[in-house]
């Protein structure tokens, strides 16, 4: 059986047809959905290039094909292509392809709305909530408050009619995008924390603080991840005496913004902005530099981010939303947007080498439940219960015949 998954991710396809990625959803990604079905197809938007960086990453290979929707950047453009995105959906689909929707995503979206009239079978894997992208400060539009109404409605929705829903956090999304009674529930999280990705043993208290680096992994096409944020932290830190170097990785449209931020606080020598970093041993190279890990968001489903951290043993800083909470206790946390919240706990934290050292070994502790072992089989029976629930629609349906169906011809079935 097929398996047809929706990604709300931006690819590069070069002339050769290979379809490219600069950081996630690399080849490997899809090799947990190969465990169950035969072949994977990624519906996402893609752009036609001649060539990509040297460090990018190819995303299809053997048993892995993508089908292009129409490249798209915010909701602007997305109204010029909403047609023909929509058409590239319904054509993408075929009846006995089993269907997951990585949500929320406007493709998923289309596709849903596709698969409810034909009472079609799907699973959702839902790793964000839109009501905190949306939240005030995480996003510039001037339709930011009638989004935040729309979309999590959506999301309630597609999960409400799901048969099967797989949630990133333990408890904390499920409360409020609930699934159906009669649903498969289950969890587990999209980070990959092979062997290699903890260290053995917790870190030490300091010895020397004279100088602290503090680092934050998150795109910057957003300011979901609030750097912003932490950069005037960090500013009222430095102006109190502290001796901090703050690292960024990652890389956007606000990276510009970002940087004449620190330089008109006086931060330029102190702020490091690495842009994207292949994930794996690079991103690990520079937790491993650091002291403090921080990633005050405005919206989370379970932070990838905040996980691979604590796997290196890092203390860590994370606000109140999503699945931070189910990562790091109440005195490790600040609500969203509270620069002097973070200012304030950040202090707390550097002029303590006790409490880092405790940090860093809960936190260790806290990643091990993590491992990939512990999440594959989670996964493994989430993917199990859709491809029966798929292949119970179709021997049903194969009595009445596809062309009954209002939008599936006969000649699209596999």
């Amino acid at each position: 059986m097929y398996l047809l998954l929706t990604l709300d991710h931006r690819f590069h396809r070069t002339p050769n047809g290979a379809v490219w990625t600069e950081t996630t959803f690399t080849y490997s990604f899809y090799q947990r959905y190969l465990e169950v079905f035969d072949h994977v197809r990624v519906l996402a938007r893609i752009r036609d290039v001649t060539s990509v960086p040297p460090h990018w990453q190819q995303a299809d290979g053997e048993g892995v094909s993508f089908v292009a929707v129409p490249y798209y950047v915010g909701p602007i453009q997305y109204l010029f292509q909403a047609y023909r995105v929509n058409q590239a959906i319904r054509n993408a689909f075929c009846v006995g392809d089993a269907a997951i929707m990585r949500v929320s995503s406007q493709i998923a979206n289309h596709l849903y709305n596709l698969l409810k009239k034909n009472n079609y079978p799907y699973g959702v894997e839902v790793i964000g909530d839109p009501y905190d992208v949306f939240a005030p400060g995480s996003v510039k539009h001037p339709l930011r408050a009638f989004f935040r109404w729309f979309f999590p409605r959506q999301l309630r929705q597609q999960c409400a009619r799901a048969c099967a829903t797989a949630y990133v956090t333990e408890y904390t999304l499920q409360r409020r995008y609930p699934p159906a009674q009669s649903a498969f529930s289950t969890h587990y999280s999209s980070v990959e924390l092979p062997d290699g990705a903890f260290v053995a043993v917790p870190r030490l208290p300091p010895q020397a603080m004279d100088r602290l680096t503090i680092i934050t992994v998150g795109t910057m096409d957003q300011l979901y991840k609030a750097p912003n944020v932490l950069i005037d932290a960090v500013a009222i830190c430095v102006g109190q005496g502290l001796n901090l170097q703050l690292v960024l990785v990652g890389d956007g449209k606000h990276r510009a913004e970002l940087e004449g931020k620190a330089a008109d606080l006086g931060l330029g020598e102190r702020v490091s902005f690495l842009g994207w970093l292949p994930a794996g041993d690079a991103v690990r190279a520079e937790l491993d530099r650091a002291d403090l890990f921080i990633l005050p968001s405005y919206q989370e489903g379970l932070p990838r981010a905040t996980i691979e951290a604590m796997a290196r043993g890092l203390p860590c800083i994370g606000s109140t939303v999503g699945g931070f909470p189910e990562l790091l206790p109440p005195e490790d946390m600040v609500p969203p947007g509270d620069v002097t919240a973070l200012a304030q706990k950040i202090i707390g934290v550097v002029i303590n080498p006790q409490r880092m050292a405790a940090m860093s070994a809960r936190n260790l502790e806290k990643a091990r439940e993590y491992r990939e072992e512990i999440l594959r089989q989670r996964r493994i029976n989430f993917y199990f219960y859709l491809r029966e629930k798929t292949e119970e629609w179709l021997k049903i349906h194969s009595k009445i015949g596809a062309q009954n169906l209002e939008v599936i011809s006969v000649n699209k079935m596999r």
